[in-house]
Formats: structure tokens, sequence, C-alpha cells
């Protein structure tokens, strides 16, 4: 074979060999970009949220009937309510019936219950006669406590109840409070010792409560520094939640963190307490699901 003959093989076969190196090359490229994109989001998850002052279940009427508080909040289907003025064994007001367990029955929701009234009981043996509030909600309730607020002399003592709960994988910190009806400068301080408690936690938080505040006042835009009101986003009217036969202020809300995003907001009509009970559908941030889980 001739010199200028094997110098030509030899140029096609390192052609055909840069070729080969070069496809090759292509292909690692293209996947290694492939394996590079990042897993899409979880979608965010839906929880309807309520307040309900239920003034231990006595109706308009003078009646004492907690099945008509227990068909409010099945026929609104909440996933999480926060109850005020809630009797445990308290007196013949309400029948010395444990009304958070007796709801949690009901409804078959869990329930943790903030005495911020504690009695020794009228006779040696019996519960003890509590007056407070109630978190029901139909997911497991992980962790939570009750805290009293600020209080002057001769007032009744109120307090925030913190529930923590996973809601469709996201972690949830629900509170819930009553505070002082007749003194501003008590509920302000209140405010503040609940901005303090709620701090800016990792998981998103969802505030409920009869505020005994109108949206104007001071302690209103106190604590609105920190948390969203859900009215203001989605509710359209004026909201009036007391009194119930005639509503003329709110007073009841559902408060939000910046990552909770409202949909719809709602007053619902009932004769079954003096107040009525608001709620606001959500979204809680799927960013969030499985994050920080424990319990």
């Amino acid at each position: 074979m001739r010199l200028t003959q094997v110098l030509r093989l030899a140029a096609v076969a390192a052609l055909a060999a840069g070729t080969a190196l070069g496809t090759a090359a292509t292909a690692v490229t293209t996947t290694a970009d492939t394996s590079d994109s990042s897993p899409s989001q979880a979608p965010d998850r839906a929880a309807r949220v309520m307040s309900f002052n239920i003034q231990h279940g006595v109706g308009l009427d003078g009646r004492l009937d907690l099945q008509r508080i227990a068909d409010v909040i099945e026929t609104e289907d909440a996933d999480i309510i926060g109850l005020q003025e809630v009797d445990r064994h308290w007196s013949e007001r309400s029948d010395f019936v444990d009304q958070a367990a007796w709801l949690a029955r009901e409804l078959n929701m869990h329930v943790v219950y903030g005495a911020n009234l504690d009695r020794d009981p009228f006779n040696p043996g019996e519960p003890r006669r509590q007056y407070g509030t109630a978190i029901l909600s139909n997911a497991p309730i992980l962790e939570w406590d009750n805290t009293d607020l600020p209080r002057y002399e001769g007032h009744e003592q109120r307090g925030l109840l913190r529930a923590r709960i996973v809601v469709r994988g996201v972690p949830l910190q629900v509170y819930n409070t009553h505070l002082q009806h007749n003194d501003a400068d008590e509920r302000m301080e209140q405010v503040e010792a609940i901005k303090g408690l709620i701090g800016t936690p990792d998981d998103s938080v969802i505030l409920l409560g009869d505020l005994n505040a109108r949206p104007d006042a001071p302690e209103i835009a106190a604590i609105l520094e920190n948390l969203v009101d859900t009215w203001e986003d989605a509710g359209l009217g004026d909201g009036y939640t007391y009194p119930s036969d005639g509503p003329d202020r709110r007073i009841d809300y559902v408060l939000r963190s910046d990552d909770v995003i409202t949909r719809t907001a709602a007053v619902v009509a009932t004769d079954a307490s003096d107040h009525l009970p608001v709620y606001a559908d959500v979204l809680l941030p799927g960013s969030k699901v499985g994050v920080g889980r424990r319990g």
C-alpha cells in the first residue's frame, strides 16, 4: 500500500473518531442539563378556619342548645374552629357539661381547651369548674398550650390558646383568644403580649378570636402590624358579628400570616349565640409541605 493511501485512511479514521466523541460529549451535556431541573413545588393547601363566640351554648331565645352550635360548624364545613366563652363543668347554666369535649365528640374532631377561669368544684370529687376557649380541628393537634394575658385588677382573666396542627402537610400555628371587653388600655397590653408570644415562627399562623374591638381601634392596628385581616382581603360588606339579632359592629376576627392567602371570608347568620361566627377560606403555602414536621 502506498504511503499516501495509508495517510488518507488514517485521516478518515481520525475524523470518524472525532465525530463520535463530539456526539458523545453532546449527549453527556444534554443529560447533565436535564438532571439539574428542580422538582415542582407542592400545590397550596386549602382550609376553612372559623372564629365563633358561642356564649356557652345559649342562643337568642335564651335556651341552652349545644346542638345548634354543632350544626352551624358542621353545615359550614370548617376545618379549624376557635371557640370563645366555652364552659367546662362550670355551673347549672350549661348543665355542668364539658362543652369542648361534647362538641369534639359530636363533630368527630380533635380538641384542646384553655381554662382562663379555674374554680374548685361545688362538691368534693367533682371535676374542676372551668371557663375559657377551645380549638377544634379535623387534623390531629400535635402540641398546645394556654398562656395568661395581662389583666387589670377586678377584671376577668384572659388567655391565648395555641395549637400546632399539620393541615394537609403544612405545619400551622393556630391561636385563639378573647380580649377584655370594657378596657381599651388592657386590650392593648393583651395585644402586645400576643405579639410577643407569636413572635416570628417558621410555621404559618392563624389567629382567631373575639377581640372586642372594632377595626379602627388602635389595638387592632397594633395586631395588624404582624398579621393580616382576612376580612379586609376578601370579605364583602361590613362583616358585622355582634349582636347577632341586629349586628352593628365587627369584633370577631380571622387573622393570618403573610404567607397564607385568603380566598373568601364570610359571616354566618345564626341564632345559636349572641355572636355570629366568621370564617375564611385560605390557602396554606405548598412550599411548606413536610417542612419542620414534628410530634
